[in-house]
């Protein structure tokens, strides 16, 4: 019996403390001031635990004597903060989680909870057995007994309601899993169309700039050209290129556009395009957290860090480049460098790189270019660090 008795105190204890827990974990992500309640639990708990449990158990006279006052101590310390807080976390993720989701019903069923929730605390972390000190000596279960309200029958009403309400509030994951049903469904709609649109711009409108580029150059090759229509025509067959150039760079980054995935994951797939593996040695230089990219901000990259390796390719005559993402204090960079002869001095923007600086304004950041006649390039685009998620 004594046995039982000590664990049905230590049961209790437990319980109080797990529900403090999960009101500091309804309250995630916490502000950097609040942070330390993550701690709160189990500084209570073990408070607790040495204080009117083994000390108690060590000091009292009696377990008879015990049992009641550790119990009083446990709803006091543990059962009245855990209950009110949780009452109060059930409201504030009821109004920041779930009310953006349109589902008052869900809304309804928290606050009920958390109304249940505050009076469960009350009465059953405030109203104790009768103990021999405050409050529990002037208000306890024997004083509500003596005036017709029985605490445990009120604590099983308020138990009921929490239920319930709990249960009809689980009604969100079935919102949830339609929600994402949904969202995969036009995912693969979305990603059906792009499908068709790419395999349009490659099988017409790729090759419809391509024979635009071969006429105009067996135009050129015509011999008695004035040296104005020359001229005009190196204009144009320098314009096609550079249009079937961004067709190609556009047809190779839009599958990138399929949904978010992680800065790391979207640097390794443009590396591996077979334009540029098999042109120069590539190394890679990784050190992100898993970030995840949206579709947007995923396209606008790779199209950059193509730009920038394909420049590479084409004019820097160097043998090895290097990409490199990392995390920096609030912001992120992701870089490109080579081995190649540099820019030349004097050298005016084209129009690949000024594509660049609009893409990284869009992204909200910057590009920076460092260069040197036979030191290399170094593309370095600079990007606004994502807030995590709690």
């Amino acid at each position: 019996m004594d046995f039982f008795r000590v664990l049905q105190v230590l049961l209790l204890g437990l319980s109080f403390g797990f529900l403090l827990q999960f009101a500091i974990r309804l309250l995630e992500p916490l502000p950097e001031r609040l942070r330390p309640l993550r701690y709160l639990p189990s500084t209570l708990l073990l408070l607790w635990a040495l204080g009117p449990v083994f000390l108690g158990l060590t000091w009292s006279p009696s377990l008879a004597s015990w049992h009641p006052q550790a119990s009083a101590l446990a709803r006091y310390l543990l059962g009245l903060p855990g209950g009110l807080l949780s009452a109060y976390a059930l409201r504030a993720h009821a109004r920041r989680n779930i009310a953006p989701l349109e589902a008052p019903q869900v809304v309804r069923s928290l606050r009920v909870a958390g109304i249940a929730t505050a009076g469960y605390a009350l009465v059953g972390g405030l109203v104790v057995p009768r103990v021999p000190f405050f409050p529990g000596n002037v208000l306890n279960e024997a004083l509500l007994a003596e005036l017709g309200f029985p605490a445990p029958i009120f604590r099983s009403i308020l138990g009921l309601v929490l239920l319930v309400a709990m249960v009809r509030s689980l009604e969100v994951f079935d919102m949830e899993v339609e929600r994402r049903l949904e969202a995969m469904e036009q995912a693969n709609i979305l990603a059906l169309e792009r499908e068709r649109i790419r395999r349009e711009l490659h099988d017409r409108t790729l090759q419809q700039l391509y024979a635009a580029g071969l006429l105009a150059q067996a135009i050129k090759e015509e011999k008695g050209l004035p040296p104005a229509a020359s001229q005009l025509l190196d204009d144009m067959l320098l314009i096609l290129d550079r249009a079937t150039e961004d067709m190609r760079l556009l047809l190779s980054t839009s599958h990138l556009l399929s949904g978010p995935s992680t800065l790391g994951e979207l640097v390794r797939e443009v590396v591996k395009d077979p334009r540029f593996a098999a042109a120069l040695e590539v190394g890679t230089h990784i050190e992100v957290p898993d970030l995840r990219v949206d579709a947007e901000t995923a396209g606008q990259v790779a199209a950059i860090l193509s730009e920038a390796l394909s420049n590479v390719v084409r004019h820097s005559r160097a043998k090895q480049a290097w990409v490199e993402a990392l995390a920096g204090e609030g912001r992120i960079v992701v870089q490109v460098r080579d081995d190649g002869n540099g820019i030349p001095p004097g050298t005016g923007p084209g129009v690949g790189l000024r594509s660049m600086r609009e893409r990284a304004r869009l992204l909200g950041g910057d590009l920076e270019i460092e260069s040197a006649p036979g030191q290399g390039t170094t593309v370095r685009l600079l990007l606004p660090r994502p807030r995590e998620e709690g």
